[in-house]
């Protein structure tokens, strides 16, 4: 119902000469809260073959690509968690705000999906390896570190956004100017300590590669990644390189947002989805079962099947 809800809202005001510009906030709390929608996606998996949740995906990709096509300048409120979901609909914008209440992340390896609503875009083109980094790992970046990798284009003192928001509010045709102004210099981005470690160990083309550079590696960093990535679902892992591997072929966003399509249509009705979240969100166990087991146990097969093009009729498709 979010999804329609806001595609309708900007439909309407695309062609409202009343409105110069998008703001995307969240309401007061935690921010752009993910993960909603995820026992909505499990039901669907186990009792009606995945349908409503295929309905879901194609509603929200249709979102996605309409914010990232949009005519009129968009501004992404980034102030508390933004995941899953919550990136889908903060990273099309032209302008995207960071506090220090910023908690973003892409963890759906952890639960037996993929970096989806276009993540495969982003984290493609983010540098060096990290975006690999952040799709297999499921890693939380604060708002100085989105600052510092480009996931953010400014960084404000949430004190300050209610005066950012008004001034944008009267002067819609000065958002850069006014961002500008209110931005300062973030703290410290910890990411960027680690990125000769990201670059060099998640350089792999394949999940096996990364991890026996994990293995060959000595440091308590390489540890503490091999130790999460053996946590995550080799299946998810290994759509997920591919996926941002796929990405940087893409000549359009709708392209994007139609291999996801076909990568969640798959991934929703299989073991891994249904138990990931079983094991972190209904059971919260912690000690999801996955099948195949092992990155050996994924065929190339396995994944081909995962990204091959629907029947006929059946494909994404962007608002009309």
């Amino acid at each position: 119902e979010m999804c329609v809800a806001m595609a309708d809202a900007l439909t309407e005001w695309a062609s409202h000469d009343g409105i110069a510009a998008v703001m995307i906030d969240h309401a007061e709390g935690r921010g752009f809260c993910a993960g909603g929608d995820i026992a909505m996606l499990r039901n669907s998996a186990l009792n009606d073959e995945g349908k409503t949740g295929r309905e879901f995906f194609h509603a929200e990709y249709q979102l996605n690509h309409q914010l990232f096509t949009y005519t009129k300048p968009v501004v992404a409120f980034m102030d508390g968690i933004t995941m899953g979901g919550g990136v889908g609909i903060s990273q099309p914008a032209a302008f995207r705000v960071a506090t220090e209440n910023t908690k973003f992340a892409m963890p759906e390896t952890g639960i037996g999906l993929f970096p989806d609503v276009g993540g495969g875009w982003y984290l493609s083109r983010l540098p060096g390896r990290i975006g690999q980094f952040l799709a297999l790992t499921g890693a939380r970046l604060d708002g100085a570190e989105c600052h510092a990798v480009g996931l953010a284009t400014h960084y404000i003192a949430s004190e300050n956004l209610a005066r950012v928001k008004a001034a944008i509010i009267d002067d819609p045709a000065n958002i850069q100017a006014i961002l500008d102004e209110a931005s300062e210099t973030p703290p410290e981005a910890r990411i960027l300590a680690n990125r000769e470690n990201i670059d060099r160990l998640f350089a792999g083309r394949t999940l096996e590669e990364i991890l026996a550079a994990l293995e060959a590696d000595d440091s308590d960093w390489a540890a503490k990644e091999l130790k999460t990535l053996r946590a995550k679902s080799p299946q998810s892992c290994k759509v997920a390189l591919r996926q941002l591997a796929d990405s940087l072929t893409l000549g359009s966003f709708a392209d994007e947002m139609r291999m996801e399509y076909r990568i969640g249509s798959r991934v929703l009705v299989s073991h891994d989805f249904a138990e990931g979240v079983r094991a972190v969100i209904v059971d919260k166990t912690g000690d999801p079962q996955w099948n195949p087991a092992t990155p050996q146990g994924v065929t190339d097969e396995q994944i081909e099947a995962i990204f091959a093009a629907l029947p006929e009729g059946e494909e994404w498709t962007p608002l009309s």
